[in-house]
């Protein structure tokens, strides 16, 4: 119905995706390493509604920003509401929350929202208030959103990406326990 269509239209342009994807386009050829069948589970979008994580690694140029951006489409197209954001953006954007007095209130839009997509985890160095800031968000997620990170670095290499063994020991739980691993 059009108000379906409105709401689609609504909850796309409310996730900002980097990149135009869906999943109908994605390319099981390519020898990337991506497994048609853990793809067409996760299309069903199911482990939004399981409050699950998806963590999709690989070198730069492998398609994970693609993946990631098809795999929120269709979530959205499934009624689920997603925020996109590039890592590096979405830490400055908490700093400023910080200084502006709207961290409580960004951070319940991040709690309430059904599927937080983080792109290029890792690329840059954090300071400790940042990483315990994601830790805040994916405490106050667990069991109530889902999570989509994508980064160049291999899960073995993320502790030395977050600095702080115990902060990275956090972080990892509450993203690995119930998490679809792909590693492109």
């Amino acid at each position: 119905t059009w108000r379906e269509d409105r709401a689609l239209k609504t909850r796309l342009q409310h996730a900002k995706f980097k990149l135009p994807a869906c999943v109908e386009d994605l390319d099981f050829q390519a020898g990337c390493g991506l497994k048609r069948a853990q793809v067409e589970q996760l299309a069903t979008s199911q482990w939004v509604g399981y409050h699950q994580s998806v963590i999709i690694t690989g070198p730069t140029g492998t398609g994970k920003t693609f993946l990631a951006c098809a795999l929120g489409q269709k979530a959205c197209r499934d009624g689920h509401r997603v925020r996109y954001y590039v890592a590096a953006k979405l830490f400055r954007q908490l700093t400023a929350a910080h200084a502006d007095g709207s961290f409580a209130r960004l951070s319940g839009q991040l709690q309430k929202t059904g599927l937080l997509i983080v792109d290029d985890w890792g690329l840059e160095k954090l300071h400790e208030a940042q990483y315990r800031d994601f830790l805040e968000i994916l405490d106050d997620r667990q069991g109530c959103g889902a999570t989509l990170l994508t980064s160049q670095f291999p899960l073995k290499l993320w502790h030395d990406t977050i600095g702080n063994p115990t902060v990275a020991d956090a972080i990892l739980d509450r993203l690995i326990h119930n998490a679809h691993c792909i590693e492109l």
